[in-house]
């Protein structure tokens, strides 16, 4: 039956209340109604339409109504979940045909209230109320159903109860009395119906819903106060439903009651047999589990027998004691549960199962483990049996062998102990060569041996049972092996002791012929007859005492050899000690006679080389010394300079040549002294030579003083002569350069010819110092050389041409300067016109294309020509700048110069517009080209997209594809962001082209419409296909995310908890880094780290299910380890921390080391030098050796200090850190106390070393004076005056020198004070220089007096002749009225002046002087008045003349002063005016090093200008004086003064103007340089980018991937650079920089650039990583495959087995490998596809070859399993064959053993019969099981004997057969033996019954005989005869 929702919502009856109050009403209602039935799960809901909208809710409900099981709601919390369980609700209600119109999942989870208050609704309809049928009374019976059938129901249970008229559901209902009705007529005990009244309505709804809650249970649904005052149909259907149900059920609960009582009785009665069977159950399963355990147990006994005996007891308890009894009971056990579950079932009973463990079935597998544990007990068993026998056969293979080897040890024992080596080298040779060849065999045999102990070691492994006797043979193998090593080695020390004995007895022999050999040479009487055959006889007698010396060791070591072998005492000896040591002793005898006539032949041929050295010698010298005569004859003194230079330098290297033979030949003349003294046999002959040599030597120096002096005086002329011509030359060529007029055609020839004179002027600049020493060297000549009249007229010539020189150089340097500058301005113009020329053709001729390539083509050329227009702007402004300089200078091209430069600069402004208005247009046309590009590239971007979006219907629905839709959907959202933007960008061109272009506004708006549409859409595909989207993907990858993660942290943490410590500096460093690699690692992870603890707080918040609980339990574990991990880090960080700080110290330790070794060697190879200048040199060495000492200290110290840190701060290597440090500290001390010590004694000497210099340059200063003084040749009246001059002179420089011999004594005072120790050589020093000075100061004043004494008279008469002639020279030169011309010729007249001045104080004391010199004429009498006349006269001009020489110096002074002033006013406009053009400078910089290159100029030139203002504020004070001057200059001064200010003011203005101008630049050029950093870098990066690398494995991939997510951090880094440009940017702008378009211009380019380098990095990331997870894929693939691969071999294998043991386990382990290759192969199968389809999903690149991948995967995967199948099935039919094979043989075994049990013995009397058949019967009831086996053999038989045919067809039947056979037989033999034993037992049976006869009758006789005899009966004897008639027949008969 069906519903139409509709339907019962157009049934709904109007109400007097607004639908929402009915929608309330309802809403209460159901909520109570399902809680009702949610109560019987414990569950309970607030909010019907919250709480239903996950579904979990719903499906309960569901599964209460309906009592089935619905599918397992999804868990989660997310929409899709809840969609999803809604669905299988919804899924539900339709499968039971509940029609839900209109109505879908997303309805409910949104919860509208409408539709989830109509799906209760219908929920109530289909479940409560559909079931409702009742039958109308009277003929007609109808039956009604549903709600009619409701409304029936309640109407016949209340009928004739008064106020009771029920009609529908809603108002008949209001006044409470129907409910009432209902519960009393089921419950009249519960209301007193009489008592309600209609009126008190709620008082009768309260009683009926508390009633009705209380005792029936039925939940109060409807609300008294409100829900029936307003009745609401549906919720009063709800409620009544209840009340039919109950009731209807209580009525059922009636009928049902009776039928218990029936029940119980059989019930009791089962009740005990359950127990009976539960008893005997559970006794069995002890039995059996006993059993088990017993049967488990593999200690067996560990022998041979033993093993026998445990097997035969487990065949009989198979055999005997389990059929017996155990088996009895489980066959009982099986009837009695079948006799209960029979009656039960006929009792209509739940049949009876007994609970777990007590199942037959659970009895049945107990006892097939019983089976299986007999099994394996049985094959334990065989097994142990097989391993014994084997153990036996490996010991009796042992004892065969060690047999064998204990018998060839013994023979090779007594072939080793024999010592037969033979009594020479030879013998003991071939003895020692077989001894090898022995050695040789016993080593091979060495396996053998070990071959007998590897089975020794095996029968222990296996725990042989008589493994001690085993243990003590292969012991006793063992020693003699041994023992036979031990004889084999000593027998080799003794052969080679023997060996070695021979070898030194033939050394010995080969040394004593040696030196008999040497002993004939040694007595040889050849001494040599010259001195060259005395050398060569000594050359080989060296030899000869070198191969002595070298026997000497070779007869130690032979002595020392032998002496080992003479050793005394119980050890080997080869040799007799006796005999070794006399030929030791005889050989050391002979060594020594051979030592002693090797040294008394050495002394004989010394001597004899001494006396013919010391003839060679003299001869060789008296050679010399008249080959030197000979030269020093000559009179030649060289014709020129080169002659007379090379003459005395070669008489130079003669004199040294002399000194140094002096030497040599006084050690000759010594060693022949000696020779002679010591008696030598040629004394006389020695003593001539030496006596006649020293004469010839005497002769030759006497020669060389002569010629010296010869030489030096010609060398002296002749220099001069020669510099002179030098100079003349020189002077000749610079008049000859400097004088040209040519100043060049060109600029490259001016600056040629500018650089050629700039090396002139300087060349005549360093010529003066030469002119000055040819002036010096003039005066050094001899007297008459240096005063003729060639000599002064050279020098004057000389002077006056160098003057020459100087000035035309000047001259030349200020027109080539000018001719430079005009040239430049010239050739810069030349230039610029001819480019602008080219480009201005270029600009004209260009027309404006309408392509879009054309016109990107000539963009490209204007881009390169603003490069070149910003060159050329410079060029210009070049040439403008040199053209205001040459015009300010009044050049005499001024006319043209300034025609040029109005030419070129109008030019340049006409091509700058020109090539503006170009640009202008080809902006234009290039924007419009652009849009239209850009229009279709958006446009076919849009369309694309919308392609992909729409591709995505054909995905499915499942989780793979929704995930691979969303992830799609997802990558999209940035490339719409990117469109929507590009939009706008659009839409911003189109308006500003329309308006530029209106002729195509048209086209432009048209364009952008058409992309408007197509965006619009693509949007609307966008939101269509998202709206199918949900949220059931977000779970899945967040668990595969957390996989990965947590896979990633266990390798990390693997990573981090190696315990690798380094042990170099270079490991330390790996370690580190790779760590902090780790770390950086663990950083990038922080963030997947937190959003997946977020994701999974979100998942399982509120989750009580136990796979979220698991969930929970992973994120706390994972928790757990990441802060772990953290741990970790740190402490592996501080453990490598310390491990890098220890190997740092350690470096820096062998290199303080190094440092220390070097200083402590350098302290203890430092000697004092014996010059001052290697004393210097010494301290300066050592002080830079401290120096560095100091350097390296610190080092060293910061090396101790760093190790002290590191042991205060706790380092793992702590105790050999401080050990170091204190080590390298006390050497440092002890260093830098010895380097101070030692630079004392470096100090000391050197100070001692400066005096001795000191000393010893005053001694030859002395010396030389002293030769001065000394010179008496005065006797010439012509010089005499003149040598009186220069005596005086001479006195004068004594004197002033006397303060150097003063110094030099108070410096060795203070020496001795200070260093005590040099007192002796300060003392001895002095007392010389002293000695010296006073003889020096003697003869001085000697010959002073001498001089005097000659001429007093001409003395004094020359003197005053030539002061008089002095005075009227110095005359003239004052009166001259020459004061100059300019500052340079005041200069050299004030320099005349000075030395006018210092003749005049020299001749002053001249004057003085002539007062003496007259006194002492008149005290002898001369003519007195005529010396004071002239005297007087002589002073009175004197001082005449000091006065006007005082005038002309002020007058000097002051000239120079004006002159000096105008320079310095002209050198300050100049240099003002060389300063300005910078000042003025419009060069601001065309990038960023120019710019801040000229803003350091101009900051220098502001520096300059402040340096300079105290020198401009001097000038004007100084002018200050000067204008107070009356002179006709002052008007001339001041107009430069005011010039000179006005121009220093332009200049200070002109500079700040320029640095506001310079800082402008320098901002703009500043934002371009980081504008072309930002695009060269982003260059860069885009290259990367777009690079078509591509990895080649996992790893390189995965290094491109982190270098690729380095890169993007690095660029998403760079956003704020690219921020802080377009800040920089506007900033200019606002600031309205005059090149604020170019640089927002600039700044868009940047954005624009940054936006695409952001592009390319997202796309070139999803490139890679398509090629990680295609690598990953291929990893796993190949893995897998090779999996498949080895589990295909295995699966493939043929081996069916080969009995039934075998085949069973080859099917256990094939079981296994199935059930394990089936789980893990299908899950990472699974995996592989997942990955797969979701690279061919995602549109990868590769998706073929992924595809191709997949389908080679899953074919190999679907042929091994087709593998296992078979391999499962052939196994199973193996196993079924060889099962019956081996049951076959079993059963056989087993009645062929059971007839051989069957006795034969049938008793000897009845007893033991009877115990025979008790005992046949057991035998019986055993073979009964046996039977069963073979009728279960039989079937086995029948069902293989129809799958196989052939001979294992009639194996089978043939095995059956046998069986059959043998189980017939051993039946016949049991039916027999029971019919022989049941014959017997009769037999024995009679026979006892007879023996009781005949025993009574033997008994009854005698006594009736009596008995008769005594009563005299006549009976008597017939008695008897009865009796004898009744016993005898039965006797006979037998």
């Amino acid at each position: 039956m069906t519903f139409h929702f509709d339907m019962f919502l157009n049934c709904i009856p109007c109400l007097l209340f607004s639908p929402d109050e009915r929608e309330a009403v309802q809403k209460k209602t159901f909520t109570k109604w399902v809680n009702s039935h949610l109560s019987r799960v414990s569950c309970r809901i607030t909010d019907l339409y919250r709480d239903l909208s996950d579904g979990r809710m719903l499906i309960k409900l569901l599964e209460v109504l309906s009592g089935e099981r619905l599918p397992k709601p999804t868990r989660g919390r997310m929409r899709i979940h809840c969609l999803e369980n809604v669905d299988k609700a919804l899924q539900f209600l339709k499968e039971q045909r509940v029609h839900l119109e209109n109505m879908g999942s997303h309805d409910i989870v949104d919860g509208n209230h409408r539709l989830t208050l109509g799906l209760i609704w219908t929920i109530i309809l289909r479940f409560q109320i559909q079931d409702i049928s009742v039958e109308t009374d009277g003929d007609n019976k109808e039956k009604r159903s549903a709600k009619d059938a409701l409304l029936l129901w309640c109407q016949m249970k209340t009928a004739g109860y008064p106020n009771v008229n029920i009609h529908n559901f809603s108002t008949s209902w209001r006044d409470g009395m129907a409910f009432n009705a209902l519960i009393h007529k089921h419950r009249p005990d519960l209301i007193d119906f009489d008592k309600l009244k209609k009126s008190n309505a709620h008082h009768n709804l309260q009683n009926a819903f508390n009633l009705a809650e209380q005792h029936l249970g039925l939940t109060k649904l409807l609300d008294p106060e409100g829900d029936v005052d307003h009745p609401d149909e549906k919720s009063v259907i709800t409620y009544v439903v209840t009340y039919y149900h109950y009731f209807s059920k209580m009525k059922a609960l009636k009928v049902e009651g009776k039928r218990i009582g029936k029940v119980l009785d059989n019930a009791i009665e089962t009740e005990k047999m359950i127990e009976k069977y539960e008893s005997l159950a559970s006794d069995l399963l002890e039995w059996i589990e006993q059993t088990i355990i017993i049967l488990n147990n593999r200690k067996f006994a560990n022998s041979l027998n033993g093993v026998q005996q445990q097997l035969q007891a487990f065949n009989t308890y198979r055999t005997v004691e389990k059929p017996l009894s155990e088996f009895t009971e489980k066959g009982n056990l099986e009837v009695l549960l079948f006799t209960i579950q029979s009656k039960m079932r006929a009792n209509n009973q739940k049949v009876y199962m007994p609970r777990e463990g007590k199942l037959i079935s659970d009895i049945n597998k107990t006892w097939e483990r019983l089976e299986k544990a007999e099994h394996e007990r049985e094959l334990a068993l065989r097994t142990e049996l097989i391993r014994q026998e084997k153990l036996e056969q490996l010991a009796r293979r042992f004892d065969r062998k060690a047999a064998m080897r204990e018998t060839w040890l013994s023979e090779n024992q007594r072939l080793v102990s024999q010592d037969n080596f033979g009594f020479d080298l030879p013998a003991v040779d071939a003895a020692t060569k077989k001894h090898e060849a022995i050695e040789t065999d016993i080593t091979a045999y060495e396996e053998r041996v070990q071959a007998v102990v590897s089975v020794a070691k095996e029968l222990e492994a296996e725990k042989y049972h008589d493994i001690k006797r085993i243990t003590a043979r292969k012991d006793n193998v063992i020693r003699l092996w041994e023992y036979l090593l031990e004889l084999l080695k000593a027998r080799r020390q003794r052969l080679e002791m023997n060996l070695g004995l021979q070898r030194v007895f033939q050394e010995m022999l080969y040394i004593m012929d040696w030196m008999d050999e040497m002993k004939m040479m040694l007595l040889s009487q050849d001494y040599g007859k010259h001195l060259l055959g005395v050398e060569d006889l000594l050359q080989k007698h060296a030899l000869v005492e070198a191969d002595i010396g070298i026997q000497a060791d070779r007869v130690k070591a032979v002595n020392n050899n032998a002496q080992k072998f003479a050793i005394d005492g119980d050890v080997y000896k080869p040799c007799d000690p006796q005999v070794i040591r006399d030929r030791v002793a005889h050989m050391e005898f002979c060594y020594q006679e051979l030592t002693q006539l090797a040294a008394e032949r050495r002394a004989r041929l010394e001597e004899s080389r001494r006396l013919w050295k010391f003839f060679w010698e003299m001869a060789e010298e008296e050679g010399w010394i008249r080959e030197k005569e000979q030269i020093l004859s000559s009179d030649e003194s060289g014709k020129d300079l080169t002659g007379a230079v090379r003459l005395l330098s070669k008489h130079r290297t003669l004199e040294d040549e002399m000194n140094g033979r002096a030497g040599h030949l006084q050690h000759t003349i010594a060693e022949g002294q000696a020779m002679a003294d010591g008696g030598h046999f040629g004394a006389a002959k020695i003593r001539d030579r030496i006596a006649d040599l020293r004469a010839q030597w005497a002769a030759l120096e006497e020669l060389a003083g002569v010629r010296k002096a010869h030489l030096e005086e010609a060398c002296a002329l002749h220099q001069f002569q020669a510099d002179a011509d030098d100079a003349d030359a020189w002077t000749l060529d610079a008049l000859r350069i400097v004088s040209s007029s040519e100043v060049g055609h060109d600029e490259f020839s001016t600056q040629a010819l500018v650089r050629k004179h700039k090396d002139a002027a300087a060349e005549v600049a360093s010529y003066r110092p030469v002119i000055d020493a040819l002036h010096e060297q003039a005066a050094a000549l001899p007297e008459e050389q240096a005063q003729s009249e060639e000599v002064k007229g050279r020098l004057a010539g000389i002077e006056e041409r160098y003057k020459e020189v100087a000035e035309l150089t000047r001259l030349r340097k200020q027109a080539l300067q000018d001719a430079l500058a005009l040239y430049k301005m010239f050739s810069e113009a030349d230039a610029c016109e001819v480019w602008i020329d080219e480009k201005d053709q270029w600009l004209n001729s260009m027309e404006i294309p309408e392509k879009l390539e054309d016109l990107e083509v000539i963009q490209h050329r204007f881009e390169s020509l603003e490069p070149e227009m910003n060159n050329q702007a410079s060029r210009v402004a070049v040439v403008n700048q040199i053209a205001r300089q040459l015009m300010h200078n009044g050049h005499p091209s001024e006319k043209d110069i300034k025609a040029q430069q109005d030419k070129l600069n109008n030019r340049w402004s006409q091509f700058r517009d020109l090539a503006d208005q170009k640009k202008e247009s080809l902006i234009s046309a290039l924007g419009v080209q652009n849009y239209h590009l850009d229009c279709n590239e958006t446009k076919s971007w849009i369309r694309e997209k919308t392609k992909v979006i729409e591709s995505t219907q054909e995905l499915g629905n499942d989780l793979t594809g929704v995930m691979a839709l969303q992830r799609k959907l997802t990558g999209m959202e940035r490339d719409l962001a990117a469109i929507e933007d590009k939009l706008g960008d659009l839409r911003g061109e189109a308006e500003r082209l329309a308006g530029e272009h209106p002729d195509q506004a048209k086209a432009i708006t048209g364009r952008l419409a058409e992309i408007t549409a197509v965006w619009e859409e693509m949007k609307a595909t966008l939101r269509n296909r998202e709206e199918s989207l949900g949220e059931a993907s977000k779970l899945q990858q967040f668990l595969r995310e957390l996989d990965d993660f947590q896979s990633w942290l266990s390798r990390t943490q693997t990573a981090i908890a190696s315990e690798e410590t380094p042990n170099t500096l270079a490991e330390a460093e790996k370690l580190l880094a790779q760590h902090d690699g780790i770390k950086n690692e663990i950083c990038n992870y922080e963030e997947d780290y937190q959003k997946m603890r977020d994701m999974g707080e979100m998942v399982t918040q509120g989750q009580t299910d136990a796979q979220y609980m698991f969930l929970r339990q992973r994120l706390q574990a994972l928790d757990t380890g990441w802060n772990e991990l953290h741990k970790m880090w740190e402490n592996r960080q501080n453990l490598l921390s310390q491990s890098h700080a220890y190997q740092l110290f350690l470096r820096d330790t062998k290199q303080a080391e190094v440092f220390l070794n070097n200083q402590e060697y350098m302290l203890a190879h430092t000697e004092m030098p014996t010059t001052l200048e290697g004393a210097e040199g010494a301290i300066k060495k050592q002080e830079d050796f401290m120096t560095t000492m100091d350097a390296n200290e610190e080092k060293i110290n910061g090396v101790v200090e760093a190790g002290r840190r590191l042991a205060s701060d706790g380092n793992i290597n702590a105790d050999r850190i401080q050990e170091r440090a204190a080590s390298i500290d006390d050497r440092l001390e002890k260093n830098r106390e010895a380097a101070v010590e030692l630079l004392m004694r470096l100090k000391d000497n050197r100070d001692l070393q400066k005096f001795l210099q000191d000393c010893q340059e005053l001694s030859l200063w002395i010396n030389e004076k002293m030769l001065t003084a000394q010179d008496m040749s005065y006797d010439e009246a012509r010089n005499l005056h003149s040598k009186w001059l220069k005596h005086q002179a001479f006195m004068a420089e004594l004197q002033s020198n006397k303060e150097w011999l003063d110094k030099i004594e108070k410096d060795g005072m203070q020496l001795v004070l200070e260093k005590p120790e040099t007192e002796s050589v300060v003392k001895e020093k002095l007392s010389a220089l002293q000695k010296m000075w006073e003889e020096l100061e003697s003869t001085t004043q000697t010959k002073a007096q001498c001089l005097f004494d000659a001429n007093k008279a001409e003395l004094f008469t020359q003197s005053c002749a030539d002061l008089d002639k002095w005075l009227g020279g110095l005359e003239g030169q004052i009166q001259s009225d020459d004061y100059g011309k300019d500052l340079t010729s005041v200069n050299i007249l004030l320099k005349k002046q000075q030395i006018l001045e210092n003749q005049v104080e020299v001749r002053q004391r001249e004057v003085v002087e002539l007062q003496s010199q007259a006194l002492v004429l008149s005290q002898e009498g001369k003519d007195t008045g005529e010396v004071d006349g002239q005297r007087q006269m002589v002073e009175h001009k004197f001082k005449e003349l000091l006065d006007p020489l005082r005038k002309r110096k002020n007058f000097l002074v002051a000239s120079r002063e004006i002159h000096q002033f105008n320079r310095d006013v002209e050198d300050e406009i100049l240099w003002v005016e060389e300063r300005m053009p910078i000042a003025t400078s419009t060069d601001h910089g065309h990038n960023l090093q120019t710019v801040q290159l000229l803003i350091k100029k101009n900051q220098t030139l502001q520096k300059e200008i402040q340096g300079h203002q105290p020198r401009f504020d001097d000038i004007f004070e100084r002018s200050e004086s000067l204008l107070m001057e009356d002179s006709l200059a002052v008007e001339a001064i001041r107009q430069r003064l005011a010039d000179l200010q006005q121009l220093w003011g332009l200049m200070i203005e002109e500079t700040e103007k320029r640095h506001v101008r310079l800082e402008e630049a320098h901002n703009a050029q500043k934002y371009y340089f980081d504008a072309a950093e930002a695009e060269a870098w982003m260059s860069e990066q885009e290259l990367y980018m777009m690079s078509e690398e591509k990895a080649k494995d996992e790893q390189s991939s995965v290094a491109m991937l982190k270098k690729h997510q380095i890169v993007e951090q690095s660029v998403e880094d760079y956003a704020e650079t690219v921020h802080q440009l377009s800040k920089t940017s506007r900033g200019l702008t606002a600031a309205g920089h005059p090149e604020s378009e170019r640089i927002g211009m600039r700044q868009s380019q940047v954005d624009k650039l940054y936006a695409g380098m952001k592009d390319l990095s997202e796309e070139r990331r999803g490139k890679l990583d398509e090629r990680f997870r295609l690598f990953q894929l291929n990893r796993e693939v190949d893995d897998l495959e090779q999996w498949i691969a080895e589990r295909e071999v295995v699966a493939g294998s043929h081996e069916l087995g080969q009995d039934y043991e075998h085949v069973t386990m080859l099917q256990e382990r094939f079981r296994e490998f199935a059930r394990d290759t089936g789980n893990i192969g299908q899950e990472r199968v699974d995996a592989v596809n997942r990955l797969a389809d979701e690279l061919i999903n995602a549109g990868h690149a590769d998706a073929a070859t992924v595809a191709e991948w997949k389908d080679g995967l899953n074919e190999a995967w679907a042929d091994l399993l087709e593998l296992i199948d078979t391999r499962t099935q052939i196994l199973a039919a193996s196993y079924e064959l060889h099962k019956f094979y081996h049951d076959a043989k079993e059963i056989l075994s087993r009645i062929l053993d059971k007839h051989k049990k069957l006795p034969e013995e049938v008793g000897r009397d009845q007893n033991t019969v009877e115990t025979l058949q008790r005992m046949h019967t057991t035998f019986e009831h055993d073979i009964q099981a046996l039977g069963t086996q073979v009728r279960q053999l039989q079937e086995d038989a029948v069902r293989l004997q129809s799958a196989y045919a052939g001979d294992k067809a009639d194996d089978i039947q043939r095995r059956e057969s046998e069986v059959l056979e043998a189980w017939n037989t051993l039946l016949e033999a049991c039916d027999g033996r029971r019919v022989h034993l049941l014959d017997t037992g009769d037999k024995f049976r009679f026979f006892s019954m007879v023996r009781d006869l005949m025993l009574w009758m033997e008994d009854v006789i005698p006594f009736t005989i009596l008995f008769c005899q005594h009563l005299n009966c006549p009976f008597g004897e017939i008695i008897l005869t009865a009796l004898c008639y009744w016993v005898i027949p039965p006797i006979w008969c037998i």
